[in-house]
């Protein structure tokens, strides 16, 4: 249920204020002046009317204006002179819903309907007709209404706008201090911790090569270290995911190169090995690392051809990217931002990411995984 500014339901507002306005118009309209007739009934039944339709007003203003306007002329034609109150607060929440312009169309033909309805009720000459027709609703109280409706809706128009604004402003904030965190932890973290894994292994493996007992210290390290490694990778993947798009891997990798081949480059794609079992971070990873190299070749190589090579082994996955660009063999690549974000992203993992020209000429990306496969 919505809540109004001191906590209490907008329903239950609008119903208090849907009985109040029913309630004076009826007391004012049994105690005041109105044309003998036959008509009372309807006169106070148009007069009931147009209260609880307030009741809606947030829901359906255009709707709620329109009964209200068509109640205020119907209970003046059938002899009640009663002030169309329900009408005013109609017209403050169109306005305030931005139904300026058929707020405006309603009331002019409002103000055109009273008079006439006040003639046709028979309650006054010609000259007073008019003159109480317009003290029914007058045009004062209505640009009141609206010039309060149209004040409110601006300050909430800007409220939402300064609260879009602290919500970016918080989002870009905490996206900034995210990717701090990240690259804090790879410098600080990842070589110490991938130091200590790989020296606990060779320690391993050389004592069993000895036929050495392995002492339980030693194990114990060498499966901290390891479960540290995975551990560090799956945070600094999470730092580093942004959740603006769904995530891709190595399923997506021939959409890529069909891509490319949609844009004039003859692509290739080559795939050995068992791909099942990948972890999450290391599938992830491939994507990202082909889709920025052949981005690079379509915007920088200036290539006819190139070529994507996944080979998947027990122990690590390899891809490699080469290209017959304009890159001559010796040439000094400069890094930029797509170049340094995969490597980062594979020194993560505990990999390795080489770009160079070719020797042949053009330039070849070639970033090797270790894996430790899911069952």
């Amino acid at each position: 249920m919505i809540r109004g500014r001191f906590g209490v339901p907008d329903g239950v507002v609008d119903a208090a204020i849907a009985v109040g306005v029913t309630g004076a118009l009826l007391l004012t309209g049994a105690s005041g002046e109105h044309a003998a007739g036959g008509l009372d009934l309807l006169g106070l039944g148009l007069l009931a009317a147009g209260g609880p339709a307030l009741a809606a007003r947030r829901r359906a203003p255009v709707a709620v204006l329109v009964v209200t306007g068509l109640c205020a002329v119907g209970h003046q034609t059938a002899g009640f002179d009663v002030p169309a109150v329900a009408y005013l607060f109609a017209v403050y929440a169109a306005v305030r819903a931005g139904h300026r312009a058929v707020t405006v169309t309603v009331s002019v033909l409002v103000l055109a309907a009273l008079p006439v309805a006040a003639l046709a009720s028979g309650l006054h000459d010609t000259g007073e007709a008019f003159a109480r027709a317009r003290g029914a609703l007058e045009l004062a109280w209505l640009v009141a209404a609206g010039a309060a409706g149209e004040a409110l809706r601006q300050a909430e128009r800007r409220a939402d706008e300064a609260e879009r604004t602290r919500e970016e402003t918080a989002r870009r904030r905490a996206d900034e201090e995210r990717l701090r965190i990240a690259r804090e932890l790879h410098d600080s973290l990842t070589h110490q911790i991938s130091i200590i894994k790989v020296q606990s292994e060779v320690a391993v493996h050389v004592a069993r090569r000895r036929g050495e007992r392995v002492p339980e210290a030693l194990l114990a390290i060498q499966e901290a270290g390891r479960e540290a490694t995975r551990e560090l990778r799956a945070t600094l993947e999470a730092l580093r995911d942004d959740d603006t798009a769904p995530p891709r891997g190595l399923a997506d990798v021939p959409e890529l190169v069909a891509r490319a081949r949609l844009a004039g480059l003859d692509a290739t794609l080559t795939i050995e090995g068992e791909l099942s079992g990948v972890p999450v971070a290391v599938d992830r990873t491939v994507y990202r690392v082909v889709q920025e190299s052949l981005t690079n070749v379509a915007r920088h190589a200036d290539a006819a051809t190139a070529s994507v090579r996944i080979d998947c082994r027990p122990d690590a996955l390899t891809v490699r990217v080469d290209d017959d660009g304009k890159a001559a063999p010796g040439a000094v690549p400069t890094p930029g931002t797509g170049l340094l974000g995969m490597r980062e992203r594979v020194a993560a993992l505990g990999g390795g990411l080489s770009a160079r020209p070719r020797t042949e000429g053009g330039f070849t990306v070639r970033a090797r995984l270790p894996l430790e496969r899911t069952s």
